[in-house]
């Protein structure tokens, strides 16, 4: 009755004028009252909504609801338009249980009315009468009237044209449905319904009539009194009034006014809450308030509204956050995570002037968080969470219009006078690139899900990306982590939880000083190098103790604990027990704190484990870390891999041809046969001489390389196998162009690669950042290759247990019958005579020490084989020693050969000599 009456009032021209219809409004200002008495009754509109604020569709079965009811309770949701986005309703609106509640809520429908009603007379009472009004509401009425305020806004979301397409196809099936139910009951029988459906079927047949000449004109079984009864809509007088569906023009025409409605409602809904913020705003109580104006305003900046409501929206929005800046950085920072990611999405838009103004909303609210601590660390991190949220979850999210919002943020960075001398533009800068990498890097996932080295480096990206967002950067290397244990990287597995656990203590130890956890990331650096980049020494790290910062359930001890118990485990599976054993020297100490006998019990049997193992396998030989390359790639179509240059660590015994095979492959599929082409040699690339249409992939295999200090600290085989940054490879080549040539004109170029981060890390492949190349002369190449050879025969001669076979292989191609380029042939391309560049003095004396050390090597290592042999060898024994005698006689007058230069007294000795000093050394006769 009341909707009626305000309907004639709004319709009535005599009421016209706003000031007459404000007075009349004013008779209806109790309405108001008595609808806030009624919100736990009212129906809430809310409560089907899901958790990513999106409409949910209501299911076509829920329609078809049993009861006698023309209209079923989900019909009524769907009319009502009950889909709306993600914010929950206030915990003051949440309406109580059936069995608690001592009246009966009322339907979607008069609910709606209800709401109307009330929207009407806020929108025509005069603004000073209602603020007047709210000032003498007490801090729960307020609430309360907010609580309205934001079941409005769900109740008048606007639905499109799509559901009253649907919700009009499901009511003209549910009057079918009821005139068959209503036609039974007018039969009274189960007999007479099933042949009222036979007849409606045509399944009758001829038997219903006596006879083919009582057959209707048609030739139907039907008579014609069967025809106007029961089958009327066939009939040329079926009514008018049952039209079976609305035509598109009134589709679209209750879409329209639906809109419209939406968009006024919630402009009231918007000056009602302008009326309260200036009513609250002197008062002392209005932190509570305006919390909850707040909640309304995201809830409504959640829902479909239209692009003129959203400008009005985003300027209050900024309104309410320059005035009250303090609510979203110190006391509501839950919404200003909400506020960010409402932001967010519709920079999203493909509408223009919602991109401008949500862009607008963001930068001011980056302004503003930076003006209060010259740094806007929250909102960075919001953002960047928001991002997460929104690429991952939405649905409607266009990547191109997000990057024209970011851009244009930029540029109010970049032109506002007042904060151009700050450091606010870089940090602008920083944050719009982290989201762009962020951004393209989580877009391309999908097109790289079946290359597993370019997947992992883009998820990498990523984590590197939340590096300000611990919790999201742990979840991303958890998922690494998943990877890398699907394809049996066990060890880069590790590496990821020891990361994740380095981040969590990182964290851990600014909440809680404990002196038996690990006070950060360092306590982490003997397990691996690169745990340092897990640091929290931004400016942009956020203090734990925020809300919803390190909230997960890892950022806790028994979370670390547990990070690094699986960290060991997958260091035990890659063979490494040696990092086990690092990272159950972090483990132990808070065990041991915690008194938990059994859990040490557990851990040193475990280390027993480990360290009998490592016995066991001293030589290194039984357990293989992996093999090394390095992959170039050259050509446009491979993008951002474009000139780009890594190491591959691959599966332990990995033959070249098998990830040439492997690459070429793959790149093949994606690029076709005829575009890729492996180049064969390790020479540097000369772009300009490929060709532009092609991808080219270079392969060289690289082994580590040490510097000669750093030998005395890698003594075994793990150490020669862990935190590996520098990789070599050699090239040989001649002067005039050919690889390979004649002793004395053999070159060798040695290039030494720098990696960005030490092997093994949490990806397979690692940026190569320097590349140095030393040029050996043919001698230099010759000392080389000595000095090899010397080493191989100490290592099989010195092997425990010794090895028979590989000491009799070593010694054959030391002292067997004499090949080309063999010992004898360097040293008489060498030695035979005294260079005559005095550069090359030194060389030819390193050169000769080194055959010096051969041959005593050669001797050590035929006793120990004379040892080893039964008395089937003892004639291979003496050929190896008849070898070894000639090969020492040909070298003898070689080796021997001294360079005068280099024996001359460095300081003149003088004759003279002090006779006092000469006594003093002379043996006394007493």
């Amino acid at each position: 009755m009341v909707h009626n009456l305000l309907s004639s009032h709004d319709s009535d021209p005599r009421y016209s004028d706003p000031q007459i219809k404000a007075r009349v409004a004013m008779l209806y200002l109790p309405l108001i009252g008595i609808i806030m008495e009624t919100v736990p009754q009212l129906y809430d509109f809310t409560e089907t909504h899901n958790q990513r604020g999106r409409p949910i569709c209501v299911a076509t079965d829920d329609y078809e609801s049993e009861s006698g009811s023309m209209i079923s309770q989900t019909v009524a949701m769907a009319i009502a338009g009950t889909s709306v986005p993600q914010l929950t309703r206030p915990g003051s609106f949440l309406l109580t249980s059936t069995s608690g509640r001592q009246h009966t809520t009322f339907s979607a429908e008069s609910s709606r009315s209800l709401l109307i009603c009330l929207l009407w007379v806020l929108k025509n009472a005069d603004e000073t009468v209602l603020q007047k009004w709210f000032t003498d509401l007490s801090v729960l009425q307020l609430n309360r009237l907010l609580d309205l305020l934001y079941l409005c806004v769900s109740c008048f979301e606007y639905k499109g044209k799509k559901v009253f397409e649907r919700m009009n196809s499901l009511t003209f099936k549910k009057s079918k449905d009821m005139r068959a139910k209503l036609e039974e009951a007018i039969l009274g029988s189960i007999g007479a319904r099933q042949e009222m459906v036979r007849r409606s079927r045509g399944q009758l047949g001829t038997y219903t009539m006596s006879s083919p000449s009582e057959r209707s004109p048609s030739g139907s079984a039907f008579g014609s009194q069967e025809n106007l009864r029961w089958r009327k809509d066939m009939t040329h007088w079926r009514q008018n009034t049952e039209k079976l569906d609305k035509s598109r023009a009134e589709i679209e025409h209750e879409a329209l006014i639906d809109g419209n409605l939406a968009t006024e409602a919630n402009l009231i809904i918007l000056d009602t809450l302008e009326i309260v913020v200036q009513t609250v705003s002197v008062t002392e109580s209005k932190e509570s308030i305006l919390g909850g104006v707040l909640k309304v305003l995201l809830h409504s900046m959640a829902c479909n509204q239209s692009a003129v409501y959203l400008q009005h929206c985003f300027a209050t929005q900024r309104a309410l956050v320059s005035k009250f800046p303090e609510l979203l950085f110190e006391e509501e920072t839950e919404q200003c995570a909400d506020l960010c990611l409402r932001l967010l999405r519709h920079c999203s838009s493909s509408i223009g002037s919602i991109r401008s103004h949500a862009s607008a909303s963001l930068y001011l609210l980056m302004r503003q968080n930076f003006e209060i601590g010259n740094n806007f660390a929250r909102v960075k991190m919001q953002v960047t969470m928001s991002l997460s949220s929104l690429v991952g979850t939405s649905q409607n999210f266009n990547e191109e219009f997000l990057r024209r919002s970011l851009k244009t943020i930029l540029t109010y960075a970049e032109e506002d006078l007042e904060l151009r001398e700050t450091t606010f533009p870089d940090q602008v800068q920083d944050l719009v690139f982290n989201l762009h990498m962020i951004l393209s890097d989580t877009v391309k996932m999908k097109e790289h899900q079946e290359d597993p080295e370019m997947l992992i480096d883009l998820m990498y990206r990523i984590a590197k990306g939340y590096q300000t967002s611990p919790d999201l950067r742990l979840t991303w290397l958890q998922n690494m982590a998943g990877k890398h244990s699907e394809r049996s990287n066990h060890a880069e597995a590790a590496q990821c939880l020891v990361h994740s656990a380095a981040l969590v203590a990182e964290y851990l130890s600014m909440l809680e000083d404990r002196k038996y956890l690990p006070v950060g990331c360092v306590t982490f650096q003997n397990i691996s190098s690169n745990v340092l980049e897990e640091s929290a020494v931004s400016d942009d790290v956020v203090s734990p103790d925020e809300e919803g910062i390190c909230s997960g359930k890892y950022f806790t001890e028994s979370g670390l604990v547990g990070l690094l118990e699986q960290a060991a485990a997958s260091f035990s599976m890659a063979g490494m027990y040696e990092a086990v054993n690092e990272v159950y020297k972090v483990l132990i100490p808070i065990h041991e704190a915690n008194r938990d006998a059994k859990k040490l019990s557990t851990i040193h049997g475990k280390l027993q484990e480990a360290f009998s193992k490592i016995v066991h396998q001293s030589t290194g030989w039984e357990r293989m870390f992996g093999t090394y390359f390095r992959v170039g790639f050259y050509g446009t179509k491979f993008g951002d891999l474009d000139e780009q240059e890594f190491v591959y660590k691959e599966p332990a015994i990995t033959k070249l041809a098998e990830i040439s095979h492997r690459l070429e492959g793959f790149y093949g599929e994606r690029f076709g046969e005829d575009v890729v082409e492996v180049i064969k040699d390790s020479n540097p690339v000369d772009k300009c001489k490929l060709d532009p249409n092609k991808a080219y992939i270079q392969i060289t295999y690289v082994e580590p390389y040490f510097d000669t200090y750093e030998m005395k600290d890698r003594i075994t085989y793990f150490d020669k196998n862990y935190n590996l940054r520098r990789f070599m490879y050699c090239t040989p080549f001649t002067l005039d162009g050919r690889a390979h040539g004649e002793l004395h004109e053999q070159f060798k170029r040695k290039t030494i690669l720098t990696t960005s981060h030490a092997f093994p890390y949490i990806k397979t492949r690692v940026n190569v950042t320097h590349k140095e190349e030393i040029i050996l002369t043919p001698i230099e190449v010759a000392i080389e290759d000595m000095q090899k050879k010397t080493q191989e025969l100490a290592f099989a001669t010195h092997q425990d247990p010794a090895d028979p076979k590989m000491l009799q292989m070593v010694l054959q191609g030391s002292v067997g019958t004499t090949v080309n380029q063999g010992p004898l042939e360097v040293a008489q391309v060498f030695l035979s005579e005294i260079p005559s560049d005095p550069k090359l003095f030194r060389h030819h004396n390193k050169l000769r020490l080194c055959f010096k050390d051969f041959t005593k090597r050669c001797e050590d290592a035929l006793r120990k084989n004379k040892s080893l042999i039964g008395p089937d060898q003892k004639e291979y024994q003496r050929e190896l020693e008849r070898n070894y005698h000639r090969l020492k006689e040909a070298l003898q007058p070689l080796i021997n050969r001294k360079i005068p230069q280099l024996y001359k007294a460095v300081l003149p000795v003088t004759c003279h000599r002090d006779s006092f000093s000469r006594m003093s050394l002379r043996k006394m006769d007493l």
